[in-house]
């Protein structure tokens, strides 16, 4: 496999990628937006539907089934040329995320579904070229520089090869049994793939499966997809969806399509990379090759490298069925990833036409007002000290994301320059606020609750705590925030 063509400071290896440096505006940005938005969107019946559609006896197949009709009849190439995107408005939707406070912005370029949703010189499967008839990464990204946001892109192809190899199998009971699904139509095998082999009749599939294709040709033609996509939008954040290609097969790919995109920032920038490459590999010489990425869940603790939480407001595509996160539950887990050095990106699912439905324009216009109030003490921030104070806290635990039940005893703190913000994680009831965080050696000019202004404090010594008076109202329904000026 040959490196890709541009030359730059860094080489496709642990060792030089190690030398990787997170930019400041991803430290400084703190909440992005995730468009993870495709045809997959058509059913508005949640995520992997391209692959479950094709799984006898799951929801989305009875679904489709008795919607679209067997997938030996219909299947997702049929479907793909049902997402049109007839309503989407980028710079309307870039003006509600601006507002809520993102300040990067990110579009999926690619699913497990091997559709793309930029013209492609590689692959046909494309939303210029098939649905939608747009370059929906283009509009995205034009929409996002007119905001004045970094924009990056996600892939999710590295599981593609045997993810998608179900589409090869057929029913094993009731009245199409054993009549082929439409993946065995070799004249749209360039859709489909040629990875029949990993498919195996009358077995369900293993979910953990299809990260760990070793399959040569598809290792090289995820690298020739990335390289377009880099080469092509010049993106500020690229994000794989798993360690960097290809597992326990060798992670060669990756490094090579992490090199790239940040010899591709640094030729933009004088020799400065300022772009990041976010994974979820866990191991220190594979993870200090970027950012990593935790999906659906978050970090117990401060950190010293910058991280990311990826997660959504319901399904990861548009689910008439999901129960959405309320504006408080969103508020708290981006106050307490920041405090922990982290980033928020939340994708806000968009419907197939691309429009948002009113539970999505109300979390928005929530966290519009409570970023009026408190983002001060997120945007352009960093860890104070330990980052947090009290007895509750987040259950670090795969997928798990449960409101915490917080206690007015509950902070999360950050800080700019000398000033210490302290988010209050529950409103106390006898209007009085107990901080232990700092210190005697902190000396505190003054202190103001933001959104109402100046607050009386005294110092208890010699532990050098702080006691406030607060108001008799709450200025957010939402976690409130303290900041507190240090000499």
């Amino acid at each position: 496999m040959s490196d890709p063509p541009r030359q730059g400071p860094f080489l496709p290896t642990l060792e030089s990628l190690g030398e990787f440096t997170c930019p400041d505006w991803f430290r400084d940005a703190k909440l992005g937006i995730w468009a993870h938005w495709g045809p997959q969107s058509v059913p508005r019946y949640g995520d992997w539907y391209a692959r479950n559609m094709y799984v006898e006896g799951s929801d989305q197949y009875r679904y489709h089934v008795r919607t679209y009709g067997h997938p030996s009849d219909f299947g997702y190439k049929d479907l793909v040329r049902l997402w049109k995107a007839e309503n989407f408005d980028p710079d309307g939707l870039m003006d509600l995320y601006v507002r809520a406070g993102a300040r990067y912005f990110v579009a999926l370029a690619s699913h497990h579904d091997y559709f793309l949703t930029y013209p492609s010189r590689l692959h046909r499967w494309n939303a210029a070229e098939v649905g939608p008839g747009k370059d929906i990464i283009g509009l995205w990204q034009a929409a996002a520089r007119r905001h004045g946001l970094p924009f990056g892109l996600t892939e999710h192809l590295g599981a593609t090869f045997s993810w998608w190899s179900v589409n090869k199998g057929a029913d094993a009971h009731g009245p199409r049994a054993g009549v082929p699904y439409d993946g065995t139509d070799t004249a749209f095998e360039d859709f489909y793939l040629p990875n029949g082999e990993h498919h195996v009749p009358g077995r369900r599939p293993d979910p953990a499966a299809p990260w760990y294709t070793g399959n040569r040709w598809w290792r090289r033609r995820w690298l020739e997809l990335v390289t377009e996509m880099i080469d092509r939008y010049r993106p500020d954040l690229l994000y794989s969806d798993g360690a960097p290609p290809f597992g326990p097969h060798g992670i060669d790919a990756g490094l090579r399509a992490a090199a790239h995109l940040y010899n591709t920032s640094a030729a933009a920038h004088g020799g400065e990379n300022r772009a990041v490459y976010t994974h979820k590999d866990r191991q220190e010489d594979v993870r200090r090759i970027g950012v990593l990425d935790v999906e659906r869940s978050q970090e117990g603790r401060v950190t010293p490298h910058p991280w990311q939480t990826d997660t959504c407001l319901g399904s990861w595509f548009y689910d008439v069925r999901a129960v959405y996160k309320t504006p408080a539950h969103v508020i708290e887990i981006l106050v307490d990833v920041v405090a922990k050095n982290g980033n928020l990106l939340l994708n806000v699912p968009q419907r197939p036409d691309g429009t948002l439905d009113e539970e999505c324009h109300h979390l928005l216009a929530e966290l519009a007002d409570w970023m009026e109030l408190c983002g001060e003490g997120i945007h352009g921030t960093r860890p104070f000290r330990d980052g947090t104070e009290g007895p509750s806290g987040v259950v670090v635990d795969g997928f798990r994301e449960e409101r915490v039940d917080w206690t007015s005893a509950d902070y999360r703190f950050t800080r700019r320059g000398s000033t210490v913000y302290a988010f209050q994680m529950a409103w106390p009831a006898d209007g009085r606020t107990v901080i232990h965080a700092l210190t005697p050696d902190d000396h505190v000019a003054s202190v103001r609750l933001l959104g109402a202004g100046p607050v009386p404090f005294d110092r208890i010594y010699p532990a050098g705590a702080i006691v406030v008076d607060l108001p008799g109202r709450a200025p957010s329904p939402y976690v409130n925030c303290l900041a507190i000026e240090l000499r």
